[in-house]
């Protein structure tokens, strides 16, 4: 049994609400994400992810990728034939059953692409930073003098 309590965590901070929600909703739902398909998140960059899945059996029309509120989702689906041109399998090991996954994503961070090879569906990931949360420099000025007078403290000077 695993329970956090993040009430402290609520109590103590201004502005983490999402970080503590999307916390607490990974802890809960841990045990509830479906093991199929299987899949690798890989860095491939500074600011460059990669996911790819293990999708044998489907085709491209039989995938769907949409990302919407911070969320990427995968889902996989194919019909399945009747009649009599239906497969009668004797053995049934490629599973290629519907599938949806779903995937966290952080803030800034959009798919730019997805490319599907040798059974495996990858879909390629950009971190971009907006230029008014990128750091900047600051330059530090020049001392400010008052009425033209400097470094005296602002007391006339004797020989003036």
């Amino acid at each position: 049994m695993r329970t956090f309590d993040l009430s402290p965590l609520y109590r103590s901070t201004v502005g983490f609400d999402r970080f503590a929600n999307l916390l607490d909703q990974v802890l809960t739902a841990e045990g509830a994400q479906p093991a199929y398909p299987p899949y690798n998140i890989e860095k491939t960059g500074e600011n460059a992810y990669r996911i790819s899945l293990a999708v044998a059996g489907f085709s491209m029309g039989d995938l769907d990728i949409e990302a919407r509120e911070g969320v990427l989702i995968v889902k996989g689906g194919k019909a399945q034939e009747q009649g009599e041109n239906a497969p009668v399998y004797l053995h049934r090991g490629i599973a290629e059953r519907s599938f949806e996954r779903r995937f966290q994503l952080a803030d800034h961070v959009r798919a730019t692409g997805a490319t599907m090879e040798n059974g495996l569906l990858h879909i390629d990931l950009v971190h971009e930073v907006p230029e008014a949360l990128k750091p900047r420099k600051i330059e530090i000025g020049g001392m400010k003098t008052i009425e033209g007078r400097r470094g005296n403290g602002g007391k006339a000077r004797a020989d003036a």
